[in-house]
């Protein structure tokens, strides 16, 4: 079994919101997060840390203690430990800011962090161990329209997880763990909720002019 993340035992958070902005970006497979997450990168300075690209990539890096656990998650279509997620995102965050700063105090850090957290217990243990959230950028797209884009995606993309079978068991794990992750921050009106459905360049208008009217001009 692997060894245990630091983050699993911790109780207070590593980053201060006065310092460092997280905005967690969710929405089904195949509602375009990535394609919305690079257009702010580009436009507004954000770092995008996919938690799907941390795990892809971690089951691959060569002497990683946690390989073999992520491929059989994803195989599977279930989710891998929170705490591994956890310390692979905050890992991540600290590389980022150190590169930012130049291993100095001083600059501010903004992340969208993309399909995370898909469970309540990852949401927590993100907020108490790493940094509380500003908001939820939620994409709301019909599950017709999402199986569609993936199956296209499939074609060409070479993860194993692009086929039906495994694109049904990750749209059930969404709706049963992930949803109720959106609810409960709406409840305390941190989720912005954007229309996934248009093209991408209405998508983006729309999510450009939401994050104003909430975080202000440029953000």
């Amino acid at each position: 079994m692997p060894a245990v993340p630091p983050v699993a035992s911790k109780t207070s958070p590593t980053f201060s919101p006065n310092d460092v902005t997280v905005l967690f970006v969710l929405g089904g497979p195949g509602a375009g997060k990535g394609t919305q997450c690079a257009r702010l990168v580009e436009d507004f300075g954000f770092t995008h840390l996919s938690a799907g690209d941390l795990l892809r990539a971690e089951q691959t890096r060569e002497g990683s203690e946690f390989g073999a656990l992520i491929r059989d998650c994803i195989k599977d279509g279930s989710i891998v430990p929170m705490e591994v997620t956890v310390q692979l995102l905050e890992n991540a965050m600290k590389d980022t800011i150190a590169a930012v700063r130049g291993g100095s105090g001083g600059a501010k850090a903004r992340f969208l962090i993309d399909g995370f957290p898909r469970k309540m217990d990852q949401a927590f243990k993100f907020e108490e161990a790493v940094c509380p959230a500003r908001l939820v950028l939620f994409f709301d797209c019909p599950e017709d329209e999402m199986e569609r884009r993936l199956l296209e995606r499939g074609k060409t993309s070479g993860r194993s997880d692009d086929n039906a079978d495994s694109i049904r068991k990750r749209f059930r794990t969404f709706v049963e763990t992930s949803m109720p992750v959106v609810d409960h921050y709406e409840k305390e009106g941190r989720v912005i909720k954007v229309d996934a459905t248009p093209a991408p360049d209405a998508v983006y208008r729309d999510t450009q002019a939401k994050l104003t009217k909430v975080l202000g001009d440029n953000f």
